[in-house]
């Protein structure tokens, strides 16, 4: 919404500043997008009198003028025809810059003679194109800046353009008047009276309008117009084509030019038919489909069913709401003319605009809407205008349909500004703010004006309070506390533990991902899922049709990209859910991490290699630990299919308490997910570490052991296919309480073992916590652990 400076102040009285109207529109929720203005370029021009002039010694067609300025009497050599002795000029003087020329006055010397600045034209400060000579001005004191002659004698060059951005839900400004409004409830200045007009008909309108049935309702609520005869249409005043030529608008003829003047003074969009041009009478209705027009655009439109036209007796005129039809519209032989005011149904002035694709003033204000009340007003408005420019005599007014009742009224809660906003403004001020605006209070009741479409409820009116107010007042204020003293923890334990479980992995080296929940049913077959309970029932797409079963999918395809861009050695990890069905307790958060590829760079100390099972392992438990894992884990065998067979295992508090998983995964999964491997990887679940006694969050005292530890070996032959987890197990638990740490030291398969035995040797350390352990006490634990390890391998010890 363009409009200038001048015509703002014929709404509003006001001593603003420039500045403090731009930033109070902006504060005021009409965001300033642009400014032009000329006499900011100007200010430092001056007026000056060329009190003698001579021909250039050098030069046939250069004069050297003594010229009176503000600074005394300054030597200007000039090249215009017109320079001489006696005239008015405006002056550059040296530093001041030229924007038509793009550049800055300096002194200098022209064939051989200095010249100290310059004497402008006029397209030389921008002010139109005409370069034939300098300005020569009619008046002027010596010394007087040239933008306040101007302002005082030619205004409308020094005119400031104002061009701000409208939101869709404040129509009322896209009317110069409606700005003006908020900037006198704003305080910066008061309202002018609006123009009011009482235009009489002197005879009935030979032009009938009549609206069909189905379009009265949802296409043209009301239709009203009447006819000026014996107009001479020709040129606009320069007044109204310097406003509509500052606003980017091309002055047409003194008709249009009006209808123009209304649509952005008053966001009233009006249309002229040449009444002499129109066969019959005017009737609004729905196409039917496939008819034709050409518009005032001069391109031609085919309409679709249902879209609302004006029709005469032989066919369609003009496009509701939208644009005229070329057939019917005005010229410089105009003679005897049909002035149109409607309102007109938004949604479908939308529908028509974007099926015809066009985009014009009146679309734009008639789809926003505009103010029903002022349809009649309007129609004298204009007619009055019409005859002022053109003369003419007008008909009565015919009307078709009725002025729609948008009149509502909502209650105005004072202490709701508090509540709502932060804000707090008296109860008189409030009511004083919305009177400003339009609104009616009567009692604890506001009535909305018809300009106001946006206002729908009582937090309506708190918003413009709040907005005239200006929301730059609110000042934070921090929230009070529920309860007084140091605030609780926010997070729950498990959100609590996915925030340790990110930061450890990323300790640790891995990049995190945040992947879909979405997998395609192939990738989640291969996790244990795809069936239908996880399927979605309307996915994105059939690459995202299964909730995903696992998170390892997402992190294998993160893999796989970045392999296929040259990126080998990986280590992601995600925390996010997993689902193992479609209810809402089948599903549960974990962390999961992979490591793709070597573990370093190749280096000449050859300390880079693949990465493998222990890699994982370590990662994992480093994770457990950050959690407030027990330190002492079993792992055993028994791992889901994706997993290798041989090199993976369980992590867990017994066989039936898993905590996670880690290992290495299947070929065919990898090959499948077209990962090239191998790839280790870990899982841990949440949910399953058990949650610590203490709550508090103080840690416990340290215990340092006084007794020194005993280390035994053991070396047992069992059957070549006993895990060594099992043997290991099995020995840590004969003794919980003293057995610290179990650990293998030694393999042997073959030699006098015989055919498919093997050897593992394993130490124990003993911890004491009460006294020195002494040989008998080493000798039992001794003995239960050989009984323990035979019951669960079936081996014995080796002699």
């Amino acid at each position: 919404m363009k409009f200038t400076l001048s015509w703002l102040k014929d709404h509003l009285e006001t001593e603003a500043s420039l500045d403090e109207i731009l930033y109070a529109l902006t504060d005021l929720g009409l965001e300033v997008e642009e400014v032009s203005n000329p006499a900011e370029r100007l200010k430092d021009f001056t007026i000056g009198k060329v009190k003698h002039a001579e021909k250039h010694p050098d030069a046939d067609k250069l004069k050297v003028c003594k010229v009176d300025t503000d600074e005394g009497e300054l030597q200007i050599i000039c090249g215009a025809p017109n320079a001489r002795e006696g005239i008015t000029v405006v002056v550059a003087k040296p530093g001041v810059y030229v924007p038509g020329i793009d550049i800055t006055i300096g002194v200098g010397k022209i064939r051989g003679i200095e010249s100290f600045g310059m004497m402008a034209s006029e397209r030389e400060m921008e002010l139109s194109d005409e370069h034939d000579g300098i300005i020569e001005l009619p008046s002027g004191e010596v010394g007087d800046r040239f933008v306040d002659w101007l302002a005082e004698n030619d205004p409308a060059k020094v005119d400031a353009v104002i061009e701000i951005a409208i939101t869709p839900n404040r129509p009322d400004a896209l009317g110069v008047r409606g700005i003006a409004l908020d900037l006198a409830a704003r305080g910066l200045g008061t309202m002018k009276p609006a123009p009011t007009a009482d235009v009489k008909g002197g005879f009935p309108s030979p032009i009938s309008i009549t609206i069909d049935e189905d379009t009265r309702e949802k296409g043209c609520e009301v239709f009203a117009g009447r006819l000026i005869k014996g107009v001479k249409n020709g040129p606009s005043p320069k007044w109204l084509q310097d406003r509509l030529r500052a606003i980017g608008l091309r002055p047409i003829s003194a008709l249009v030019d009006v209808t123009n003047f209304f649509t952005f003074d008053r966001n009233r969009p009006l249309h002229v038919f040449d009444a002499d041009k129109v066969n019959g009478n005017l009737r609004v209705h729905r196409a039917k489909g496939g008819e034709t027009l050409m518009g005032l655009d001069e391109k031609e439109y085919t309409f679709a069913e249902g879209m609302v036209v004006i029709s005469d007796d032989e066919g369609i005129e003009s496009i509701g709401g939208i644009m005229g039809g070329l057939p019917t519209g005005c010229t410089e032989d105009t003679v005897n003319v049909f002035l149109e005011a409607a309102v007109w149904d938004n949604v479908q002035i939308a529908y028509t605009g974007r099926g015809l694709k066009i985009n014009s003033d009146a679309r734009y204000r008639n789809e926003r809407g505009i103010d029903p009340a002022f349809n009649m007003e309007a129609i004298d408005l204009a007619t009055q205008m019409i005859i002022d420019l053109c003369g003419g005599e007008p008909s009565e007014v015919v009307v078709a349909g009725e002025v729609p009742d948008v009149s509502r009224a909502y209650k105005l809660d004072t202490d709701r500004v508090q509540s709502l906003v932060g804000m707090e403004i008296p109860a008189e001020e409030q009511r004083a703010t919305l009177e400003a605006l339009g609104f009616v209070l009567e009692g604890d009741m506001a009535h909305v004006p018809s300009w106001r479409p946006d206002v729908l409820g009582e937090a309506d009116l708190v918003e413009e309070v709040a907005r005239v107010a200006s929301l730059t007042k609110l000042k934070g204020k921090p929230m009070a506390r529920a309860v007084a003293g140091v605030p609780g923890m926010v997070l729950t334990p498990l959100q609590k533990r996915e925030q340790i479980a990110r930061r450890t992995s990323a300790a640790l080296g891995y990049n995190e991902c945040v992947t879909y929940s979405f997998i395609d049913q192939k990738s989640a077959a291969l996790f244990g899922g795809g069936d239908d309970a996880a399927m979605l029932e309307n996915p994105i797409s059939t690459e995202m049709s299964h909730m995903r079963p696992s998170l390892l999918p997402g992190l294998l395809q993160a893999a796989a990209r970045n392999q296929a861009r040259g990126f080998m050695d990986q280590a992601l990890f995600e925390c996010g859910p997993v689902f193992h069905g479609g209810e809402p307790g089948e599903q549960e958060n974990l962390v999961t991490g992979i490591l793709v590829g070597r573990t370093m760079s190749k280096d000449i100390h050859g300390e880079s290699r693949v990465v493998d099972v222990y890699d994982a392992k370590a990662d994992m438990e480093a994770v457990l630990s950050a959690l407030g894992a027990p330190a002492k884990l079993t792992y055993n065998r028994g791992t889901n299919g994706w997993w290798h067979p041989g090199r993976s295992a369980k992590v867990g508090l017994g066989p039936k308490k898993v905590l996670g998983a880690f290992g290495e995964l299947h070929p065919k999964v990898l090959e499948a997910m077209d990962v090239k491997g191998p790839v280790v990887a870990f899982a841990i679940h949440f949910a399953e570490i058990p949650m610590p006694r203490k709550k508090g969050a103080s840690k416990g005292a340290l215990e340092l052991r006084d007794l020194q530890a005993v280390e035994r070996d053991f070396a047992f032959v069992v059957d070549a296919g006993v895990e060594a987890i099992t043997l290991v197990n099995a020995a840590a638990g004969a003794d919980k309480a003293l057995i610290e740490e179990v650990r293998v030291f030694d393999e042997f398969i073959g030699g006098s073992l015989g055919e498919g035995k093997k050897s593992i040797a394993v130490t124990v350390r003993l911890q004491p916590t009460e006294k020195t352990l002494k040989e008998a006490d080493i000798e039992a634990v001794a003995g239960k652990i050989v009984e323990k390890v035979s019951k669960a391998t079936g081996g014995t010890l080796r002699g």
